[in-house]
């Protein structure tokens, strides 16, 4: 299905799809039983196809979690979505995304490829665009160092996280 921009409709929010991209290893990846919930397959099936393909699924493509990534994943996510999980998940990098839709044939991973391989792209652009836009800054800065200090501290502050100041507990003495 087509919409009249010419691409393809989503059929899942893009914002699911960015919240199943995880940082591990320095690397964004999504875990095995993320991407089987969209393929809507089963998580067992997803990696029976991909074991039956292992050539084309190098470490840089996919990899398996560590006993302590996977205790800290849980940890972060809370233990009751993982159920009786016997075996620590794979993940799978960008790569190895673009590589499932060779090793899964169905319509619908087609298009859910497509929209993951999408927002990957997404969410590089704007990591660039925040790094972009802050050396840009730091160029003028140095070029009216002094007439604009002010004005680019505001600006500073403003792409800073905020700092939550402590407050004072306790009675003043007079």
């Amino acid at each position: 299905m087509k919409d009249t921009s010419g691409k393809t409709g989503q059929i899942i929010p893009q914002e699911i799809i960015e919240n199943k991209i995880l940082s591990i290893r320095s690397k964004k990846v999504m875990l095995d039983k993320d991407l089987a919930t969209l393929y809507k397959v089963e998580t067992k099936m997803l990696n029976r196809a991909v074991k039956r393909n292992l050539e084309r699924f190098p470490d840089d493509f996919m990899f398996r979690l560590s006993k302590e990534e996977f205790k800290n994943l849980k940890f972060h996510f809370g233990t009751s979505s993982w159920g009786g999980q016997r075996y620590l998940p794979y993940v799978f990098t960008e790569n190895g995304v673009a590589m499932l839709s060779s090793v899964l044939n169905s319509k619908r991973a087609v298009q859910v490829n497509i929209q993951i391989m999408r927002t990957f792209t997404k969410l590089r652009e704007m990591l660039l665009t925040h790094k972009d836009l802050r050396q840009k800054i730091e160029e003028i800065e140095k070029k009216y160092d002094y007439q604009f200090k002010v004005v680019f501290e505001a600006i500073k502050q403003l792409l800073e996280p905020p700092q939550k100041s402590k407050k004072k507990i306790g009675f003043l003495r007079e």
